[in-house]
């Protein structure tokens, strides 16, 4: 059994069909990887990580061939990741960035974008006839 730090190698996975194949059940005996699976009819044992994975694979510049090295492949992790907590606007945050909701920003954002909002209805009321968005902080 191959072994990192004295632990063995896992791959874990949904259970689909192609993961439980008996090929590369024998691949993994082979290499000395175990198999770990996701729980039955549990497609999102860990919602947030399956959220971010989804995000991360429909990055426009995501390597549809894959990476040709292990320092390419972390180092196009290591920019999605500074992308992903300092650029992208979460929708599940109310469209902040998570690392302005974590360091406190939030509020002073969130007051900013109501006085834009509320600035904007007296210029062209017409145009918000159901009133402003809610920018109200999502809850923790």
């Amino acid at each position: 059994m191959k072994k990192i730090r004295d632990k063995p190698l896992v791959l874990h996975s949904d259970n689909g069909a192609p993961m439980k194949s008996y090929t590369l059940k024998a691949k993994l005996e082979v290499l000395g990887v175990l198999s770990s699976y996701s729980r039955p009819r549990v497609s999102n044992d860990n919602p947030f990580s399956e959220a971010q994975f989804r995000t991360l694979k429909y990055r426009s510049n995501y390597p549809q061939d894959g990476f040709k090295t292990i320092d390419e492949a972390r180092e196009w992790v290591s920019k999605f990741v500074d992308w992903f907590n300092n650029k992208h606007y979460n929708s599940g945050l109310n469209f902040l960035t998570p690392n302005s909701r974590h360091n406190g920003e939030d509020n002073t954002i969130m007051a900013h974008r109501t006085k834009v909002y509320e600035s904007a209805i007296q210029l062209h009321p017409q145009r918000f006839n159901k009133g402003i968005r809610n920018w109200k902080l999502p809850g923790r």
